[in-house]
Parts: C-alpha cells; structure tokens; sequence
C-alpha cells in the first residue's frame, strides 16, 4: 500500500514560487489547498543527515513567517515529546519559540 501528499509549486517568470498547492488524498484532503510556505523535512538514515526543502510564496508577509515559525517549533515540540518522551527538552523548545515569537513581534514593531 502506498500513500501520497501532492505539493504543486507555480513559479513566476524569475522561478519565485507564486503559488503552493497541496492535497492528500488519503488523509482525508482530496482538493487542492493553498498554501503561503511549507517546511519539509526528511531524515536520511544512511548519511545520518536531515533534508530539507523550504518555499515560501512571495506575498508572505514577515508577520506571517513569524506565526508560522512560532507554530512549527511548537510543533516540533509536540513531536519530539511523543517521540521521546523526553519532556524536559520539549518544555525548552516550547519556552525558546515564546521567546522568539516575542522577539520577533517586538522587532516588527519596533522598526
């Protein structure tokens, strides 16, 4: 059995991604969703080396990058503790994408 996530990436005339489109069939999202970003990220067992491919459309906002941020250290979190159980280092990813979420509110405000 196999399953598939669909990530479709249209590009402007300078190869900026325009527009980002994905579904997952399987997972219950059968049309096309928009999307601003995503992050992908694949362990290599072998090479022991993470990969990542990470795209963003060009009207996203920098208020916007930082929510999504935010959201995805926060969600590493909850990952990292389901897989580890390891509660301690998740409470401090937590406390360190708080911080950061201050931060980069604050510098937004501040300019």
């Amino acid at each position: 059995m196999t399953s598939d996530i669909n990530i479709k990436i249209v590009l402007d005339e300078e190869k900026m991604p325009e527009t980002i489109m994905w579904n997952a069939p399987d997972g219950g999202v059968d049309g096309d969703q928009k999307a601003k970003a995503f992050m992908l990220g694949l362990w290599d067992g072998e090479t022991k080396s993470a990969l990542r491919i990470d795209l963003w459309t060009k009207n996203m906002k920098v208020d916007e990058m930082n929510d999504f941020f935010f959201q995805s250290i926060m969600g590493m979190a909850d990952t990292f503790l389901r897989a580890t159980r390891n509660e301690a280092l998740s409470n401090e990813m937590k406390e360190f994408a708080k911080s950061f979420h201050r931060k980069a509110v604050d510098a937004l405000t501040n300019q």
